[in-house]
């Protein structure tokens, strides 16, 4: 029996970095998934490769209509939905507050913020409905922390986790659990365009920097990450709900 053995996982950002690994690791388990995403090409792929215990819903998160639908999809391919991994999130561009355009801020709050509320505003009932489930929320060390230059995303990531705590405390009646995991920075394509917009033409100089600032000297690695949503989304982490879990090499310690 596998951590995660007879439990439906939707996974937003599904079709690639941590959202894949989550995928990789919930399927070992014994979850049965669906994998949410814009790029129908990249789902077929990660379908294709994870097997029968998958399936794909090509979605729009900022959409309420779209996330509704994925999370009824769900539950009308496996049954329910007893977690969600809410995990789709775009990085914006780097450029200070003054240089930094008006849509671009707005972009990065609806995938990041709106859809994960969408997400929770869906799910919930769902889960509801099978007597309770876990909800992760990929957030980030920038969720506790600030840089200069990417300010909408370090925006976005604060706001989940105050996100985060009102959908624990409005959850708990029902048994639904809600954390966030925060990654520090991560090998990703998200980090390889953060890396070339602090560094345009040289990204190799800031993830080096990057990599010497974290206390155990390197990235993450996707499946790091996927490691502690597995935990959260499993039962051994019944009595953890409303809390910040740092997955970040040490940090967020100094």
């Amino acid at each position: 029996m596998g951590r995660l053995e007879g439990k439906v996982a939707v996974i937003t950002g599904g079709s690639g970095g941590i959202g894949l690994a989550a995928a990789r690791r919930f399927v070992a388990e014994g979850a049965r998934v669906m994998l949410v995403d814009l790029d129908a090409e990249a789902l077929s792929r990660a379908v294709a490769d994870l097997g029968e215990a998958t399936a794909f819903a090509v979605a729009d998160v900022t959409d309420p209509a779209a996330s509704e639908a994925y999370v009824a999809a769900a539950e009308q391919r496996f049954g329910g939905v007893d977690i969600l991994l809410a995990n789709a999130g775009i990085e914006g561009t780097v450029k200070s507050i003054v240089e930094q355009d008006v849509a671009t801020f707005d972009a990065v709050m609806a995938v990041n913020v709106r859809g994960v509320w969408l997400g929770l505003k869906y799910a919930m009932p769902a889960m509801k409905r099978r007597g309770g489930g876990s909800v992760v929320i990929t957030s980030s060390t920038a969720g506790i922390r600030a840089s200069a230059g990417v300010s909408p995303y370090i925006t976005s990531k604060h706001a989940t986790i105050g996100l985060m705590r009102s959908a624990a405390l409005e959850g708990a009646a029902d048994g639904i659990r809600v954390n966030t995991v925060n990654p520090s920075p991560t090998e990703t394509r998200m980090m390889r365009s953060l890396e070339d917009g602090f560094f345009p033409g040289d990204g190799q100089v800031a993830h080096d920097r990057i990599a010497r600032s974290i206390p155990l000297g390197r990235y993450g690695q996707p499946e790091d990450v996927a490691n502690l949503m597995c935990f959260l989304a499993s039962d051994e982490a019944r009595f953890i709900t409303g809390a910040v879990y740092m997955v970040d090499g040490g940090i967020s310690a100094g």
